[in-house]
Formats: C-alpha cells, sequence, structure tokens
C-alpha cells in the first residue's frame, strides 16, 4: 500500500525546462572554447548546478558562473515556468486521500519554492529537500530518506518520481521503487536504461499506482 509520493522538482511537476535552458545559455555565452548547446545541456538536467557548472567549464572555481546563472534564472523565472498539465488535480486528489507528499530536489531552496508557489502547488507538500540540505545529492539516497523521515514515513510504502536517472538511482539506492516520467526531456528510451518501476506517460496515473484511483471508485460505487 502506497502512502508517501516524493517528487522530483524540476521536469517532473513543474516545466523549468526552458528556464534551465535559457539560463544555461546564458551564463555560458562566449565563456568556453566551443559553445554549449541545448543539445550538451539536456543530457545534464537534473545534476546539482555547481557539478554541471564545473563540468562545462572545465574549472574548479565556479562561483561567479553560478551567480550569473541564478541571477538569471530568478529574473526570468515567472516569465518561463509552468506547471505540467494535470499536476494540479492530481496531487489534490493524492492530498485528500492521506498520501503524504514531499519534494527532493537538487535545486536551491529560494528557486524550489518559487516554482511551487506560482503554480500553486506549494501547500500540497510536507518537506521539502534541496541540495542545500545534503551532504550527497541524487544519486545518493540521503535527500530520500531525509523526505521519508520528514515525513514520518517508512520506505516501504513509499514511492519516488522523477524525469532523470538521478531520480531513479536514487531511489533504487533508497530501497523504493522509482516512477519515470515519460515528458522528461530526455526521452523514453534513456529512461528505459535506469530500469524504473514504472514509466508514466500522464501525472494521473500515479493515482492507480497509488491505489487512489480505486478507493474512489469503492466510495463512488
Amino acid at each position: 500500500m502506497i502512502h508517501t509520493v516524493l517528487f522530483d522538482l524540476d521536469g517532473t511537476i513543474i516545466d523549468t525546462n526552458e528556464l534551465i535552458i535559457q539560463s544555461f545559455l546564458h551564463t555560458f555565452e562566449g565563456i568556453t572554447e566551443q559553445p554549449v548547446t541545448r543539445e550538451h545541456i539536456i543530457p545534464n538536467m537534473g545534476r546539482p548546478l555547481i557539478e554541471q557548472m564545473k563540468f562545462f567549464s572545465g574549472r574548479d572555481s565556479v562561483g561567479d558562473l553560478v551567480h550569473k546563472y541564478r541571477t538569471f534564472n530568478i529574473e526570468k523565472h515567472d516569465e518561463l515556468v509552468t506547471e505540467f498539465t494535470g499536476v494540479r488535480e492530481t496531487l489534490g486528489k493524492l492530498h485528500v486521500a492521506g498520501i503524504k507528499m514531499g519534494i527532493v530536489t537538487s535545486k536551491v531552496r529560494i528557486t524550489s519554492e518559487m516554482g511551487l508557489r506560482l503554480c500553486g502547488l506549494y501547500d500540497y507538500f510536507d518537506t521539502i529537500v534541496t541540495v542545500e540540505d545534503v551532504k550527497w545529492p541524487k544519486p545518493d539516497p540521503e535527500g530520500i530518506r531525509k523526505a521519508l523521515k520528514g515525513l514520518g514515513s517508512d520506505a516501504e510504502g513509499a514511492v519516488m518520481v522523477g524525469d532523470s536517472h538521478y531520480d531513479i538511482e536514487a531511489a533504487h539506492n533508497a530501497g523504493i521503487p522509482a516512477v519515470a516520467v515519460a515528458w522528461s526531456l530526455k526521452g523514453i528510451p534513456y529512461l528505459q536504461q535506469y530500469s524504473p518501476t514504472y514509466i508514466i506517460q500522464d501525472i494521473k496515473e500515479l493515482l492507480k499506482i497509488t491505489g487512489v484511483e480505486e478507493k474512489s471508485l469503492e466510495t463512488n460505487g
């Protein structure tokens, strides 16, 4: 019986894809010998920002690049971020059914909360674990374990929902099922390589996975 659902944020329940891509393009314009393109950025989405900055720049000291990225990202946030279709409705049904929900993300708290509030999703989550709250980010299971503890939940009966292999592997490492979302920019063949427990085409499929759909049918029947 599923009692807890943990969600990645970017690319999973809120569509920050274009914001992230534009933020990287802006940050690295004229910085690297070879241009950083969308094709370079997409496969690396889901990694902690500092790791990505070091990867793309080849530098160990990236404080200036992180500042440039975050300044642009915050300025353009509300213009470029939206929720994915059906997310608010599905979270509402999970909440009414008593499912505990939390966020485990590799982004910082300020922009995590900005996105959730902008999309009207903030109040559905009783815990938000950001990259600032852990020593080891995904795919390490620390964030998942911290979220479960914050919710008073056991690993048995919990699932992790995400759009990248970092989410899938973190779930595997925490010993809980992984739900991969087919709307990931990385594509289904990419997701399948990491053996998620489920791949969903629509966020509403969580209602069936958690048993909420069956409960609703029993109540209405």
